[in-house]
């Protein structure tokens, strides 16, 4: 059985973190995700629209997941690699080469984004001002 790992915010969910999975899922039988707490996202300098259980709830109830841990620190990855039998770390390009050093325990691999379409770039057209009707005449 291979085993597949993966890790992120995943808040917001869209169609890019389910493209994203479904492409790590298909490199292997069993997809493990680790969903960053929101105590982490505070050491990142992030902030999440939903908590830690509701975005691990959403991610869990994708069918390409099997398992989702709990993302609490940075130096966690290795152990969990090891813990959990990982055959294959993968993140997102914007990663590239940031996780080369867990090659030593598995395979690393970084898969293209899904274009036009981030999590950030949803925040941020939610955030723009929309006209008021008054004013669209």
């Amino acid at each position: 059985m291979k085993t597949i790992i993966t890790y992120g915010t995943f808040d917001l969910f869209h169609y890019g973190h389910v493209r994203l999975l479904h492409r790590l899922k298909m490199l292997g039988d069993r997809l493990i995700v680790g969903v960053s707490t929101d105590e982490f996202n505070a050491l990142k300098g992030k902030a999440a629209f939903f908590n830690y259980q509701q975005r691990a709830e959403i991610v869990a109830a994708c069918r390409h997941v099997d398992l989702v841990v709990p993302e609490t620190h940075w130096q966690q990855k290795p152990q969990d690699i090891q813990r959990l039998n990982v055959d294959i770390f993968g993140m997102g390009n914007d990663w590239q080469g940031k996780f080369d050093s867990l090659a030593n325990l598995c395979e690393v691999i970084y898969l293209d984004r899904t274009g036009h379409i981030s999590t950030t770039e949803i925040k941020n057209s939610l955030s723009l001002e929309l006209p008021s009707p008054a004013n669209s005449q």
